[in-house]
Formats: C-alpha cells, structure tokens, sequence
C-alpha cells in the first residue's frame, strides 16, 4: 500500500514566496521532496499556503528541512496523511476548464469547447506538471498565440520541462509542420506524454509534424544538441535553472529565434532578464499571470561585417 504525506504551512504571500525562493538555493533539498505554493482562494490574494508532499511519513528531518526556509521562523507545520493514490493526481482531481488564448484545457470530467478557432486539449490529472491550470501554464500558451499572431514562424520546436506535453502540443498545433522534441527530467513524464499525446491526435515520432519524447536535464541529451539550434524553445521551469540554463540556450537556439520562459515570479523577472541579455537574447514581450511572469525573448542576429568602403581616385590616376 502507498503512503503518502503531506507538510502544510500557512503565511502571508510574501513569507510564503520567500520560503519558494529559498527552496531554489536548498542545494542539500531531498528530491523526493516536492514543494508548493499556492494563495489560498481567488479572494484572499494575500493568503497563502506552502505544502511539502512525500511518500513516506515525515520525521524530525524533513520537518526541520521546510522549517528552514522561513528565514524569521517557520509558522506552524500540518502533517496530513493523504489517501491510498497518487497524490499528484490527487491534488488535481476536479480541475476546472482553462482557456488561455484559442487554447481550451479540460479534463476527461468535462466536455470540449465548440467554436471557430478552438483547439482543445484533453489533459488528464497525472503524475506530471502542466494541466493548464497554473498561471505560468496558461500564460505559455497565451504567449504562444500570442507568437503566432505577430508572425513567427517555427520550423523546429523544443519544450524543456514539458511535464505532460501541453505546451509541446500546443506549439504543434500553432506549426503543424514543424521538428519538435520535449523533454523532462522525471523519467514518469515519457508514459504520461505518450498518453497524452494519443488523447490528442498528436503523432510521436522523428519527422515534421511528430513529437520525440527524451529524458535530460537541462540540454545535455545527445537528441536535443543534434537537433539544435532551434526557432522555438519554450521553457516552464524555475528561475534558478534558467538562470544557469542561459548559455546553454543561446547555443540552442538560432540567431533570431525565439525564447518562452516561464516558472519565474515576478520578483525574480530582472535576475532571469539580465541573465538571458548577457547570454544574447532581448525581450520582445512580457505579461505577468498572477504572481508569476512570462518571456518572450529573440536571439539577437549576428551582426553582419561592417563593409569596407572604397575611396574613389582622383581624376587621371591609375590604381596599380
């Protein structure tokens, strides 16, 4: 039988989303550990709650690594003990519809959108990140139809930290034609998208218009660098691994490619921008989706050799 827990603390937004940051630079944090944070309801935007799910019962150890967080004292800390599933799943049952863009999300509880210009995507609750339902999934794929609408055009396509493929998926639809690869460091995320994708009538495969599914952290996969560089890659991850991810990216991406970022608050928006303009990329666009804030970035062109101009000769001289 499964055991799962779950380590709850309630603050206001900016004790808890100071607790989020400091878990970015917890460099001993267990990874069997995942930790997040949420405002309470829509109406109490300043209530928020941080919760440590595990699979295992918490002791003296792991109580003492989310009380660390709180750099002026942690608030008091729940311990629940959840039902027999996986509580991933668990945590997302009943999902709401989202639409962000021409996209519509729902799960498998509800019903499609009817409607000129629609794309519906069929996302089950599952072990992987990307329902639709957190601001910087939605706000992704605002930016994405956002993308299209202004022109750009995607050829190859990677998703970094895909989770369940959604972004992928969308990107896809936007550029049907187009060489895509997601990747995700949670090897369960392959079964996860590979599902999705056959809920979806996306095609998994090598060529245009398919969708190759790896395993990486960051770009160090052999598929992602050889299929580099590309016109499009999205990345929904955290602040701190972008940050470190932006050489990385600007090797992968084309001179005036595009770059989506996301996972980053807003208080972490100009560590993030400064990053990605001492790697070479300026910002084309940005929105902010609840707390959270949103990237559009271009490669800049390489600069062209400036041209050598001739002087004219005098009249009646002769060049030797």
């Amino acid at each position: 039988m499964s055991d799962y827990w779950k380590i709850t603390a309630h603050g206001p937004r900016e004790v808890i989303q100071a607790a989020l940051l400091a878990h970015e630079d917890a460099l001993e944090w267990d990874p069997d550990v995942v930790l997040s944070g949420r405002e309470l309801a829509e109406d109490r935007p300043e209530d928020w709650v941080l919760e440590a799910w595990l699979a295992r019962m918490p002791g003296a150890a792991e109580l003492a690594m989310v009380s660390v967080l709180f750099a002026q004292g942690a608030p008091a800390l729940e311990i629940e003990r959840l039902p027999d599933q996986d509580w991933v799943t668990l945590s997302q049952q009943g999902l709401e519809p989202i639409r962000a863009g021409r996209f519509h999300v729902h799960t498998p509880d509800h019903p499609p959108q009817d409607g000129d210009g629609i794309v519906n995507f069929l996302i089950p609750a599952s072990q992987a990140f990307g329902t639709g339902q957190h601001e910087t999934t939605s706000g992704c794929l605002t930016m994405l139809d956002r993308m299209k609408h202004a022109g750009v055009i995607a050829r190859n396509i990677a998703d970094i930290g895909t989770g369940t493929g959604l972004l992928a998926f969308a990107a896809m639809r936007l550029w049907p034609r187009a060489l895509a690869t997601a990747s995700d460091i949670d090897p369960v995320c392959i079964a996860v998208v590979e599902g999705n994708a056959a809920a979806n009538a996306i095609a998994i495969g090598g060529g245009p218009g398919a969708l190759t599914m790896v395993v990486a952290d960051g770009m160090a996969d052999p598929l992602l660098q050889s299929r580099a560089p590309y016109d499009l890659l999205i990345a929904n991850i955290l602040a701190g691994p972008l940050v470190e991810l932006a050489p990385d990216f600007a090797r992968s991406v084309l001179p005036g490619g595009n770059l989506l970022l996301a996972g980053l608050l807003e208080t972490q928006e100009q560590a993030v921008r400064r990053a990605y303009a001492r790697a070479g990329f300026r910002l084309a666009a940005r929105a902010v989706n609840g707390d959270w804030s949103i990237l559009w970035l271009r490669r800049r062109p390489l600069a062209r050799p400036r041209a050598t101009r001739l002087r004219a000769l005098p009249r009646g001289a002769r060049a030797w």
